[in-house]
């Protein structure tokens, strides 16, 4: 064997063999909760966030009556945190979101005038229930690989996960 292809030969086994290595060294955020729970989020939510444009909305007014709809009342603090705005943001489109009928704000029921408490209206309900319909039939589509009995196990421990890591709410 010349000492070309010998070189050659070895480059190419040495090469392999890095090549090898690279594929067994897993990178740090392959394995990193967050990173992982980032991505999955992102990837999820782009599918469906094209269906909520399609449909009129922005992502973050899909947000803001997905996270009010069958629920109680809940301070802008909360609701900016369970919609992923910012408190300022949100303020701003809440108060588009009156105009059109879909939110309302009403008192604190202790009698607290600084925290102000949002909820969807009938119109708000109305509104984005196609939308919410949409949304679980996705879910379901995502989750269907892993089977029912698996897909709920994974919710409830991504709520343990929020609840555990969840800012104490200041304003009620």
């Amino acid at each position: 064997m010349s000492t070309h292809a010998l070189r050659k030969t070895l480059g190419a086994d040495a090469a392999g063999k890095t090549r090898k290595t690279r594929a067994k060294k897993k990178r740090f955020v392959d394995d990193y909760l967050p990173a992982l729970l980032g991505q999955a989020s992102q990837l999820i939510s782009s599918e469906f966030h094209r269906v909520v444009s399609a449909n009129g909305f922005t992502v973050s007014e899909w947000r803001v009556l997905a996270s009010l709809e069958g629920g109680e009342p809940v301070s802008i603090g909360r609701l900016a945190a369970t919609s992923l705005n910012k408190q300022p943001t949100l303020t701003r489109m809440l108060d588009r979101m009156e105009e059109r009928g879909q939110v309302e704000r009403v008192p604190h029921e202790g009698g607290d005038r600084r925290i102000t408490l949002v909820r969807i209206t009938p119109l708000g309900s109305q509104t984005v229930a196609h939308l919410i319909a949409l949304a679980t039939r996705h879910a379901e589509h995502v989750l269907e690989p892993f089977g029912k009995k698996r897909a709920e196990e994974l919710k409830a421990m991504l709520r343990t996960i929020i609840e555990l890591h969840r800012e104490p709410d200041s304003d009620a």
